[in-house]
């Protein structure tokens, strides 16, 4: 296994969300503060971007064309080559939220919740957030609430089973998801991180299903992405990265078995930027021995 650097300081104030694009094989990301889209070719080390007018959150592809993302409190469509942005549906009006991490489940619906504003301790954040599900049919509805900090989205192989991450109480649930009408039920805590050691494992944040049927999790100030049981949130194995804000995963490459790695540099304090230069790079891993899905797209209409 090797842990290598394709981007040094990647995004400049935040590294989110990673999508590998296997019609195009390029990566997805977004860097939140920075308010831009990111597309990195790993054949060419091109790194293109596209800057909006407020944070981002998360981007995924549209199969009938065109970008899905979270901007500010709005759900949009971005098209790549036009540049044209198209408003789709605001949330949270009157609140001081935004869009974090989303993602599409199998059926194509597309998953996005919110956050408040940050506080220095991740544990006092105000639980106003939400977890919205963007149908097909283009309708926005409201699936949980009273969420610190909305992040990580994955789905079991099966379709059976819904994963979401709040990782201001440090935990990962599972619901149990209704394929058909994307409805989600019984939740349950799979991973708990409250009370154990922050630098040794930190924030649950971002994550992705192997083919396995194990879950790669990012933990934020841990250093580290973790394999854990999704059954029982066991760790299986764990890989550090010579940065502490680990902040999302996926799989990617031609074959689905390399695994990219967001962080940020978000505020980081001097003496740490020091100690972990390359905070806020986009790392991958090679050599697993595991492979990862194709990500889902967003399968609804989009704007002409």
């Amino acid at each position: 296994m090797s842990v290598e650097c394709v981007l040094k300081n990647a995004a400049k104030l935040h590294g989110e969300g990673p999508h590998w694009d296997d019609v195009t094989n390029t990566l997805l990301y977004v860097d939140h503060y920075g308010k831009a889209i990111h597309r990195y070719n790993p054949e060419t080390n091109a790194d293109d971007k596209i800057v909006l007018d407020s944070t981002v959150g998360f981007v995924v592809p549209a199969s009938k064309g065109g970008l899905i993302a979270g901007v500010g409190q709005c759900l949009v469509h971005v098209d790549w080559d036009t540049k044209k942005v198209t408003k789709l549906h605001q949330v949270d009006q009157g609140l001081e939220t935004s869009f974090n991490d989303g993602k599409c489940d199998p059926q194509g619906r597309v998953w996005a919740g919110t956050w408040g504003p940050p506080k220095p301790n991740i544990l006092d954040m105000k639980r106003i957030g939400s977890l919205y599900c963007l149908d097909k049919d283009g309708s926005l509805h409201k699936a949980e609430q009273g969420i610190g900090i909305s992040n990580g989205l994955a789905w079991s192989s099966d379709g059976k089973s819904m994963y979401y991450i709040d990782s201001a109480p440090r935990q990962m649930y599972k619901y149990d998801f209704d394929p058909s009408t994307g409805k989600i039920e019984n939740r349950s805590v799979v991973i708990d991180n409250s009370g154990k050691s922050v630098p040794e494992f930190g924030y649950p944040d971002g994550m992705t299903f192997d083919t396995k049927g194990n879950i790669w999790v990012a933990h934020f100030l841990s250093k580290k992405v973790m394999c854990h049981d999704p059954k029982t949130g066991e760790v299986l194995h764990s890989i550090e990265f010579p940065a502490t804000r680990i902040t999302s995963c996926c799989f990617g490459g031609k074959n689905l078995d390399e695994l990219y790695v967001t962080s940020t540099d978000y505020e980081v304090p001097e003496e740490e930027m020091k100690e972990y230069p390359l905070s806020g790079s986009l790392f991958r891993v090679k050599g697993l021995g595991v492979k990862g899905y194709s990500a889902n797209m967003y399968e609804g209409n989009v704007p002409a």
